[in-house]
């Protein structure tokens, strides 16, 4: 539930539109219900401004529909993150407004229209082809929760050229998300441009030495760059967040 309809079901009790114990009813479930394998937060939303996100990784299928369902009840918008395709077509079948990003694994149900709060507009650069899920991972959840979102791909530091030649749009963003594996050095290239938040990604992409995204993750937190913070390895999902949240101020 989020402000707005708390708004709306107290106005309609104060006006006598609607019994107390209709009220009580609707008003259950906050802060939390419990459904026995899972307590899903139906109080985020009034606290953080977005819903209880669902990690789809891990969880059993069934789970997940039962989740779904009881925020959907609660007229709450869906966002799952990791889920991979063969849960995705079964959970399609169950909620066919939903929509499957295959490349990001995310699977989002819009049941109420999407209102855009963001400032500006988040940028999302991922430095690699090969990093393009992990940055849409972060668009589409920056884009879900109210932003206008823009994407610049494979532009890394092997082809400086290619992030030159699009220095206006990254000069026009209010917040950035820069996505590179290897030895992670595009957030701080990025980082020394402009004046906004750079929020960096580092990927598992890259050979031995990179070691699973270990070398960019430390490439990033020994950034020289001023004003360059980071999120863990893959993790497009919490730099979405993370962005939309400073762009929301």
């Amino acid at each position: 539930m989020d402000i707005r309809l708390l708004k709306d079901l107290l106005d309609k009790l104060k006006d006598g539109r609607i019994e107390v114990d209709e009220a009580l009813k609707k008003l259950k479930d906050l802060p939390f219900e419990d459904i026995g394998f899972a307590s899903i937060d139906h109080h985020r939303h009034l606290r953080r401004g977005f819903p209880e996100v669902i990690y789809g990784r891990g969880k059993k299928v069934d789970e997940i529909i039962k989740i779904i369902e009881k925020m959907v009840e609660k007229e709450e918008n869906i966002l799952v993150t990791r889920l991979s395709g063969s849960k995705a077509r079964i959970i399609k079948k169950h909620f066919p407004s939903g929509d499957y990003y295959p490349n990001s694994r995310i699977f989002t149900i819009a049941v109420r229209p999407i209102e855009k709060k963001g400032k500006g507009t988040i940028l999302v650069i991922s430095a690699g082809t090969a990093d393009i899920p992990v940055a849409e991972e972060a668009a589409i959840t920056a884009k879900f929760m109210g932003n206008d979102v823009k994407t610049l791909f494979d532009i890394g530091v092997a082809g400086l050229h290619r992030l030159l030649g699009n220095k206006d749009t990254i000069m026009g963003a209010s917040v950035i998300v820069v996505v590179a594996g290897m030895e992670g050095a595009l957030p701080s290239i990025v980082g020394g441009l402009v004046d906004k938040p750079v929020i960096a990604v580092p990927t598992s992409t890259g050979y031995g030495a990179s070691f699973r995204g270990l070398s960019a993750l430390l490439g990033m937190l020994n950034s020289c760059a001023a004003g360059v913070t980071v999120v863990n390895i893959d993790n497009g999902f919490g730099a979405g967040y993370a962005a939309s949240l400073i762009n929301h101020l």
